[in-house]
């Protein structure tokens, strides 16, 4: 008996649907992501393009980051966007645009009074009509050439452009979003904790699945999200001689210095998942402002189950050690052994490091794993 030609190729149709593998989820890869140690881009590649614009965190993509980090404020109507600091005179032109010169105010933040144009004081519309600049020129002045170019980019875009880029590459890239000023901003009635949850949920990223790690200097909006959300949470950590903003207005007397004792680091562990020291905390400089040893702090970090994501790695002569410094060793816009520096880091263990070159990490980090 002969049978149709149709449904035999309906039921392989059928067959080969049941027998494929489900495409990974990209957002989603599980609490092992990342494979340590991992590249994270500070700002994205802002030694290369000016930070927290749609093209810094495009490059650093292309350079091979793991994860990119934008530092999170809140606009006016309550949507978070992508500036190292609220006040944006330094990274922005809005100085020159006389529509808005008398937005120019001086705030109190984190018990600083500065002076400048602040992203509270825009509605997005009008923060989209700004342009980003080069924040410190001196030190990449090849960067001035994108002076203008790009607009302020909203965590939504970033995670858009994550996505997209997560899909051709076929590969996870994270989001390591960093909360600026939550005891401010809650103050202001603009508190940064839901917003940035209701958009990681609206966008899919599942808790502690999630390619997410959410980044503070403060404690208690730590504390916070650790009750509101399952996202992995990490504890950024200052010079010892400094305190979280949070602890300062509260007046309950803990520092930094506190906080990398491991009684500080058991504590830290009770509320997140990886701490986040100064570059200084886990290697000092000598007197001569070179490496130093180790201190004992990524293994007492690492005893409290804490990985360590340091911060922060740049290849400009005046951030590097003196004996990784390029003649002409005082040019602030020379680039030294920036890679000598990630693998000292590497070789002291650390779990991640954060770097505003990506391509030099990636190297770093691809060449520390053959060893």
């Amino acid at each position: 008996m002969r049978f149709p030609e149709k449904p035999f190729s309906v039921l392989a149709a059928v067959l080969i649907a049941g027998c494929a593998s489900p495409a990974p989820d990209l957002k989603n890869p599980g609490p092992s992501w990342p494979a340590a140690p991992s590249v994270v881009a500070h700002r994205g590649a802002s030694a290369v393009r000016p930070e927290h614009t749609l093209a810094a965190y495009q490059k650093a993509i292309e350079d091979g980051a793991d994860s990119i980090e934008p530092d999170l404020v809140a606009t006016r109507d309550g949507v978070l966007v992508a500036r190292h600091e609220n006040e944006i005179s330094g990274t922005t032109d809005v100085a020159a645009l006389t529509q808005f010169a008398d937005r120019k105010t001086t705030r109190t933040i984190d018990g600083v009074a500065i002076t400048g144009w602040f992203t509270e004081d825009f509605t997005l519309a009008e923060l989209k009509q700004l342009r980003a600049r080069e924040r410190i020129p001196l030190n990449r002045p090849a960067n001035t050439a994108w002076d203008g170019q790009f607009a302020i980019p909203t965590l939504q875009e970033i995670i858009e452009l994550v996505e997209r880029e997560s899909r051709a590459r076929k590969r996870t890239i994270g989001l390591v979003p960093e909360l600026k000023h939550s005891t401010y901003f809650a103050a202001i009635g603009l508190p940064l904790e839901r917003r940035v949850v209701d958009v990681l949920m609206a966008n899919e990223y599942r808790g502690r699945d999630a390619a997410v790690f959410i980044q503070s200097f403060e404690v208690s909006n730590l504390k916070a999200l650790r009750a509101m959300s399952g996202y992995r949470l990490v504890q950024l950590v200052g010079v010892p001689t400094e305190a979280p903003y949070d602890a300062v207005a509260a007046g309950t007397g803990l520092t930094y210095a506190d906080m990398i004792t491991p009684a500080g680091l058991a504590q830290i562990a009770t509320y997140a998942d990886v701490v986040a020291p100064y570059k200084s905390i886990v290697i000092p400089r000598d007197a001569n402002d070179n490496l130093g040893a180790p201190t004992s702090f990524v293994r007492a970090a690492h005893a409290a189950g804490l990985p360590v994501h340091v911060w922060t790695l740049r290849p400009e002569n005046p951030f590097l050690p003196a004996g990784l410094r390029a003649p002409p060793v005082d040019s602030p816009g020379t680039r030294g052994d920036a890679a000598g520096e990630i693998r000292a880091y590497l070789d002291a263990g650390v779990d991640a490091v954060f770097t505003d070159d990506p391509a030099l990490g990636r190297g770093a980090v691809d060449a520390f794993r053959r060893r």
